[in-house]
Formats: structure tokens, C-alpha cells, sequence
């Protein structure tokens, strides 16, 4: 379920171009800290995960989710988008898949917060029943690329809408 709120006025002031990683991760842990901004759009659904607009603009866009442990978002990219993560409550699991060892896990908990450039594929899910976190994008999300195992057993990138919601599709 997705939903679109005004443009807030976020904190730290945003600089007029796309944003570096150090500067989204500052950003969402703003945000983060801010609760009385986005706290009333929390809302929880097993079947489709709750991610809410909270600020878009030609150069960031920045997004609230809510998870529940079925809100897999498969496999996926950000396409030109470098991007940060903030957890504001419960445990996020990320995992990244090497052609090695397979699926590498790690747990990020409350307060944490982390990012990565463009070219990072990875897979999200919640870790315990309600977790909440802000997410920011420099540009701004247009396009992702979800992948999947076709019945060959060859991986396939399907482009999706920034505005559609991640699921697997392996």
C-alpha cells in the first residue's frame, strides 16, 4: 500500500543537488529522529508492505516503509540511484548474493543506519513482526531492476516503476 504525503521540510536543509552518501545517511537518520513528522503514517499490512512518500524533489526522494516478516522485497536495484537506509524500530535483515557462497545476511537494528552506491543489488525483509525505517535516494528513484531465476536457471532483470512495490518474483 503506498500513499503520498506533502512535501515536509526535512532537516538537515537539502543542498540543491544529488546528495553523496554520507549526506543521505545523515539525512534519513534526520528524518529518523524526527518521529513527530511521519510518526501518525505507521501502519502495518501482511500483505502488502506500507511505504509512504514523505518528500520528493528533483534530486532526493525519500520514502517511510513498514515491514512485517512476509514484506520480502526480492532480489532488486535502485537503477542510477545511490541510497540510505535508517532503522527507526524492530530489525531489517539485508542480504547480498555472491556467486561464491550464496546469500550473505546481515541484521540492521534500531538506530542503525547504512548505504550504498548505484550498482548495489540486494534484498530486504523485516526481522522481527513491525519494523519501521526511512529511506533516501539521490537522484531520485524513476526506475529498479528486480531480479529472478528464469526456468533455465538464468538470472533476468526486470525494470520496475519507483512507485511499484518490491516483491520477490524467484
Amino acid at each position: 500500500m503506498t500513499a503520498t504525503v506533502e512535501p515536509t521540510t526535512l532537516r538537515p536543509a537539502l543542498p540543491g543537488r544529488d546528495l553523496t552518501r554520507p549526506e543521505l545517511e545523515e539525512l534519513v537518520a534526520a528524518i529518523a529522529a524526527d518521529p513527530s513528522s511521519w510518526g501518525h503514517l505507521v501502519a502495518f499490512d501482511s500483505d502488502e508492505r506500507v511505504y509512504v512518500s514523505l518528500h520528493r524533489d528533483s534530486h532526493v526522494d525519500v520514502w517511510l516503509l513498514c515491514w512485517t516478516p512476509e514484506n520480502d522485497t526480492g532480489w532488486h536495484d535502485h537503477d542510477v540511484s545511490s541510497g540510505a537506509v535508517a532503522v527507526v524500530s524492530g530489525e531489517l535483515v539485508e542480504s547480498n548474493l555472491t556467486l561464491m557462497h550464496g546469500a550473505r545476511e546481515r541484521r540492521i537494528a534500531r538506530g542503525e543506519v547504512f548505504s550504498f552506491d548505484a550498482d548495489h543489488i540486494h534484498r530486504l525483509s523485516d526481522a522481527v513482526h513491525g519494523s519501521v525505517s526511512v529511506h533516501a535516494y539521490s537522484p531520485p528513484l524513476w526506475r529498479m531492476g528486480q531480479y529472478a531465476v528464469n526456468d533455465d536457471g538464468v538470472l533476468r532483470r526486470l525494470s520496475l516503476s519507483y512507485a511499484d512495490e518490491l516483491r520477490p518474483i524467484d
